[in-house]
């Protein structure tokens, strides 16, 4: 089994930062794609950033320039710095991994718990 548990979420002013953070622990052979989500009221979840096992990136147009993902393949960790926050950034924020638990199997989908980000104007 898998877990991911993400941490760093708050409450911020606008224009203010914060950096999110996901562990994977548990049976890991190996993380392909790592990304964030977020979910706002009403709203389906939608990709925020995402980025491959070589360090690849991608980003919604919303935050290009703002966020940044990163991560550390060897302590299976993923960030999200967010800095520029604005209130339409508020929702909660989950991390999605694809892994491969064992060299022979095929590839899961785990996701976080989620943490909250709330931006006040």
């Amino acid at each position: 089994q898998v877990q991911l548990v993400e941490s760093g979420g708050g409450l911020v002013q606008t224009g203010g930062s914060l950096r999110l953070s996901c562990a994977a622990s548990g049976t890991i052979f190996s993380i392909n794609a790592m990304g964030w989500y977020r979910q706002a009221p009403g709203n389906q979840r939608a990709l925020v950033a995402q980025i491959t096992s070589n360090g690849m990136t991608s980003y919604a147009d919303s935050v290009k320039g703002r966020f940044t993902i990163s991560r550390d393949n060897a302590n299976n960790t993923m960030d999200l710095q967010m800095n520029s926050l604005k209130p339409e950034d508020t929702a909660v924020y989950y991390c999605k991994a694809i892994v491969q638990p064992r060299p022979v199997y095929g590839t899961y989908q785990y996701w976080g718990q989620g943490t909250q980000v709330t931006v006040s104007s």
